[in-house]
């Protein structure tokens, strides 16, 4: 009865365990985790300096993204 028991027990803990994996897994591939809003929640307790920087950042990022889409198009054409 007790070894009856510890197999179910163990069984069911296996179980869980692949699940809850499987579920981070697919949490993590979604983007899940992603916490794009960081930077403008904090905006509130920021110095204007910080705030300056941040959006200096968010500049770069967008003229680095659109680069990038240029340079794709350009190796794209025959």
């Amino acid at each position: 009865m007790i070894n009856d028991t510890l197999f179910m027990m163990l069984m069911v803990g296996l179980i869980v365990s692949f699940a809850v994996l499987g579920m981070f897994i697919w949490g993590a591939k979604k983007g899940m985790f992603d916490d794009s809003e960081k930077m403008m929640g904090g905006l509130l307790f920021d110095s204007e300096d910080d705030l300056n920087d941040a959006r200096r950042k968010e500049e770069k990022k967008k003229e680095m993204n659109s680069s990038v889409k240029k340079e794709q198009k350009k190796s794209e054409l025959p």
